[in-house]
């Protein structure tokens, strides 16, 4: 009798940690609304990425553990095994793909050119801002477009935010950053010192970024993923920080 309750006590022991949930540990910027950014009442980090990161490791038993840090620090952190899993609107790219492996894409996105109100039919395209202060994030494929501009001056910044106001400031003639950014900065600030250019850059697809040689967690991502788009619960998250989709 007391052998067999030995046993049942050490089966529920390991019962009860394979029922653990795992941690990923998630390295992201929180200064990128509405993707990703620290909540002014609680100071916890919020947006779409979160969410959707968190119902991706939910979705697969995990739970999804968020660690702020440099945008331009995230890739190097991934590299050397800090972070397990990079969240933070990162686009797809060639050169990217170089260096890190991504999920399936979870979201479209492309980029604008933010300019000051009062330069409305000055400023209308790339070619429009040649040889002048190009604003953007360090990192960002914003900073890569207007590193493409003939004979641009880039000032690069650690926040979008900071970008913008050096614009409104006068110090750039544009700020290139991504479209649902901009949007939202506009959304939520109303203003009218900057204008959004009506047209879209290089329009491409973002998603989770993990080590080269971590290629089982890029495949537990892609089942997560696929699983929320499934239940709709994507479509849920996506309507709370976007709006519905057009």
């Amino acid at each position: 009798m007391k052998k067999s309750i030995v046993s049942l006590l050490i089966a529920g022991i390991l019962g009860c940690a394979s029922a653990q949930a795992g941690t990923i540990l998630v390295g992201t910027d929180a200064g990128l609304a509405p993707f990703e950014f620290k909540d002014p009442q609680t100071e916890e980090i919020v947006g779409f990425d979160m969410d959707i990161i968190k119902a991706v490791a939910k979705a697969v038993g995990d739970e999804a553990k968020i660690q702020n840090m440099q945008f331009a620090g995230i890739i190097p952190a991934l590299q050397t095994n800090m972070i397990d899993v990079a969240v933070a609107a990162i686009t797809i790219t060639e050169e990217r793909q170089k260096q890190v492996l991504f999920s399936d894409p979870y979201y479209d996105v492309g980029l604008a050119m933010v300019i000051k109100a009062s330069n409305e039919g000055k400023y209308k395209t790339l070619d429009d801002i040649q040889g002048k202060p190009i604003c953007a994030q360090i990192g960002s494929t914003g900073s890569l477009l207007a590193q493409s501009v003939k004979d641009a001056k880039v000032m690069n910044f650690d926040q979008v935010a900071e970008a913008l106001m050096e614009l409104k400031m006068g110090g750039c003639a544009a700020a290139l950053l991504g479209d649902t950014t901009a949007r939202h900065y506009q959304s939520q600030h109303n203003d009218k010192d900057l204008l959004i250019v009506p047209h879209l850059y290089n329009p491409k697809q973002v998603g989770f970024a993990v080590s080269k040689n971590n290629k089982a967690l890029a495949e537990k991502l892609n089942k997560g993923l696929a699983a929320i788009k499934a239940s709709g619960e994507y479509d849920k998250i996506y309507e709370k920080w976007l709006g519905k989709k057009h």
